[in-house]
């Protein structure tokens, strides 16, 4: 299971990248990202090298952010993988609240960031099928 960061920032101009410059700076690497806008303000999620010094750097530097777990999935890179994904969880009576695509380092294969509210149950559930989680 990972930490997934989540900012709330103003929506305008140069923000994000403020964000990504602070990151830069102390040595933090964006693994996997999304971000969801409104009018005013946004929430960028974000699995990063370092959560515990990431919410550190964002917070001195006066962002409202938490983290939350979420769980990456490493899946095969072909047509269907995350469908299959998907219908596992679905006869399990599973939620998902929202996937981001982010990707093994090593293997190079894709890696699906989830959040759902049964964090455990779905690790449990997605390994047992023969899934590799984090």
């Amino acid at each position: 299971m990972l930490k997934q960061i989540s900012i709330y920032a103003e929506n305008k101009k140069g923000c994000f990248q403020n964000i990504t410059g602070l990151l830069m700076e102390n040595d933090i690497n964006i693994l996997g990202s999304v971000t969801n806008d409104s009018a005013e303000y946004g929430i960028i999620r974000m699995v990063v090298s370092d959560p515990d010094k990431c919410i550190e750097v964002l917070k001195n530097a006066g962002y409202i952010c938490k983290t939350t777990p979420v769980i990456a999935v490493e899946c095969q890179d072909e047509v269907g993988a995350l469908d299959k994904i998907l219908k596992t969880l679905y006869s399990s009576n599973i939620n998902i609240n929202y996937i981001y695509l982010s990707f093994n380092r090593e293997s190079g294969l894709p890696i699906m960031v989830m959040h759902t509210d049964e964090v455990r149950e779905v690790e449990n559930i997605l390994i047992n099928k023969g899934y590799k989680c984090d």
